[in-house]
């Protein structure tokens, strides 16, 4: 590592303001960043020193979205052997599932890369790295049957309209990621729903069994006979609570496991960097909507209006969105009311979409761009509140 860095270093004259290559600094720069530490550092005693900065948040997000990867490479193969009828062991299923979502994961960081160089160049500032964790969170709410071409156009709409048209990293409105999978749902709705994309059923001569459907859980509760309780389609599906919890069901790449979606949270809140607030808001707000719309389920509404509270939580990508998507510092909501209340219109609003909405049972997604168009005005009424009681103190 010395030697490259002492190589590296010896070429910093050449993309310095007046070399030949000056417009390929971000590139040069980016070296720095994910290779070595910076060279330009404060000093002095003004300056306040944190070991947290943007590149070790990023990290940290990463390293708590593993257990969804890991979980998600095995599901992907253990839903493909079981609908082949197929027993299979951990690594079969887990190196099938690498074989699936490991080029989708290239393509997004490739092609989101390629975008975020290109805007630097352009814009002549530095490489954020901000797209570590958008590179990856994207891939994680696609089905493991997404065409690569696909994830291409998708993220570089997310990319460049989510985040890039606003200014960058720290200055985007919208969840990068978000916007990106809200594109690709709008987009290519038979790529993004449908019981067959669920499952990575794609060589020739692949055969579903009798009786297994790739259906998801959320499918089979909006479609719930009306009159009969809506728990009982899902366990004669085979979706039980236990089950919904772990993630052993078909669903998108990293979204299926609750489980391995607390493990996240837990990594993220002791590290100081998830906002638990916001978590804790979105679970409060589903049991609120939830509450609201059992109390008013009867049986010439469809079934989903009596769906349980805590289905709610482990059904769809609800517990993956609460953790990493509503709890982006830039989107999110930043005052401490402002999380509480941004969070718990999030939890009401995802019940709100579910029940109301049968042709998109889904709607963490939905919800949380929703409200991260309203997070800066929470936060302007909340710190307009608090000037006004300063004052009066004053």
């Amino acid at each position: 590592m010395g030697f490259l860095e002492k190589l590296l270093e010896s070429q910093r004259k050449h993309f310095e303001k007046g070399g030949k290559l000056e417009k390929f600094y971000p590139l040069f720069e980016a070296k720095e960043t994910f290779l070595f530490t910076p060279s330009t550092t404060t000093s002095g005693r003004v300056h306040v020193r944190d070991a947290i900065n943007l590149k070790r948040v990023m990290i940290i997000v990463v390293v708590a979205l593993l257990p969804t990867i890991f979980f998600g490479s095995w599901n992907v193969g253990y839903q493909h052997f079981l609908a082949q009828g197929q027993s299979t062991g951990l690594a079969e299923n887990i190196l099938y599932g690498l074989k699936q979502i490991c080029p989708i994961i290239f393509v997004s960081y490739a092609v989101g890369g390629i975008w975020e160089v290109i805007f630097a160049v352009i814009r002549k500032h530095e490489i954020n790295e901000g797209f570590l964790v958008t590179g990856i969170l994207f891939p994680l709410t696609l089905p493991p049957t997404m065409p690569l071409w696909m994830v291409a156009v998708s993220i570089s709409f997310g990319v460049v309209i989510g985040k890039e048209v606003f200014g960058g990293t720290g200055m985007n409105v919208l969840n990068p990621a978000l916007t990106a999978r809200a594109f690709a749902f709008f987009a290519y709705p038979a790529a993004m729903s449908g019981d067959s994309i669920w499952i990575a059923l794609q060589n020739v001569g692949d055969k579903v069994v009798d009786g297994f459907s790739g259906a998801t859980a959320l499918g089979v509760a909006a479609s719930a006979p009306r009159g009969n309780p809506v728990t009982q389609a899902l366990q004669a599906s085979g979706f039980s609570l236990e089950k919904l919890f772990y993630g052993v069901v078909p669903g998108s790449i990293g979204e299926t496991s609750t489980l391995c979606c607390l493990i996240g949270a837990a990594i993220l809140i002791l590290t100081g960097i998830g906002r638990w607030r916001i978590m804790v808001a979105c679970v409060l707000g589903v049991y609120i909507g939830a509450t609201l719309m059992n109390f008013v389920a009867s049986p010439s509404l469809p079934a989903i209006y009596g769906l349980p509270f805590q289905w709610h939580l482990v059904l769809g990508g609800f517990a993956f969105g609460a953790v990493f998507m509503a709890t982006d510092p830039v989107s999110a909501a930043a005052t401490a009311m402002g999380q509480w209340i941004y969070g718990t219109l999030i939890g009401i609003l995802v019940v709100l979409i579910r029940v109301a909405n049968p042709a998109y049972p889904e709607g963490m997604m939905l919800a949380i761009l929703f409200m991260n168009v309203f997070a800066p005005t929470i936060d302007h009424f909340i710190v307009k509140a608090h000037a006004k009681r300063r004052l009066v103190r004053a």
